[in-house]
């Protein structure tokens, strides 16, 4: 049964969002919170397996939220938001957030979208990737992290990163390096290993970051 924590100021939101939920017989929801301070202690007493949240909210926002729950490592995040551009959607990737979702998405994306982030995977599509680093990556300037970070890669990973951070899947990839989609499976879990990464979201940050990508070359 995949635990979850709903976070979101707006009762009638969490109400939509528990139906839906409660509905599925692998999921349950399992606590409410109303504003980011209560989600973060309701997370350290449930240890819900994900929490759905919302960014913007009163107290402390679900971006601050969430680098509280997941530094602790007390559960996966889902974040949610209203917009598909809102800025606070990369914050709350690069604080740690599994992926994030359009309050729209409909009902069975949404119950796939949780299953996944449950299982370790994470929910931004590539084409929302594409989005993403397009907008927002890169546009303070400069790099943020330290590229010798990426000398632990092969040459052959380092390539399968780039493909990543542009949004492909691993069966573009597959198509793109010649390869059989097994083997990029294996290039893409070496990578998040060796750079000690949770998912791809953070492999297309730490590519970002580290100026192996930038936004026009999405």
């Amino acid at each position: 049964m995949i635990q979850v924590l709903l976070v979101d100021d707006q009762e009638l939101m969490r109400m939509g969002f528990r139906m839906v939920l409660n509905a599925q017989e692998d999921i349950s929801v399992v606590g409410e919170a109303g504003d980011g301070l209560d989600a973060v202690h309701m997370a350290e007493q449930l240890r819900p397996d994900v929490v759905l949240m919302d960014v913007r909210m009163p107290v402390l926002d679900g971006v601050e939220a969430t680098k509280r729950i997941t530094e602790a490592g007390t559960a996966r995040v889902l974040v949610m938001t209203t917009f598909d551009m809102d800025e606070y959607a990369l914050s709350a990737l690069r604080s740690g957030a599994s992926g994030f979702l359009l309050k729209d998405t409909p009902p069975a994306d949404l119950v796939s979208a949780l299953r996944a982030v449950a299982s370790g995977d994470a929910v931004v599509s590539p084409s929302v990737t594409k989005r993403l680093l397009g907008r927002f990556l890169g546009e303070g300037g400069g790099t943020l992290r330290d590229a010798s970070v990426l000398d632990a890669l092969t040459e052959r990973e380092r390539e399968v990163l780039v493909l990543i951070a542009k949004g492909m899947s691993n069966t573009e990839i597959a198509r793109k390096l010649f390869l059989s989609e097994a083997t990029v499976k294996t290039h893409v879990g070496r990578i998040l290993a060796k750079l000690e990464l949770r998912d791809r979201v953070q492999a297309v940050v730490l590519a970002d970051e580290t100026g192996l990508v930038r936004p026009g070359d999405v």
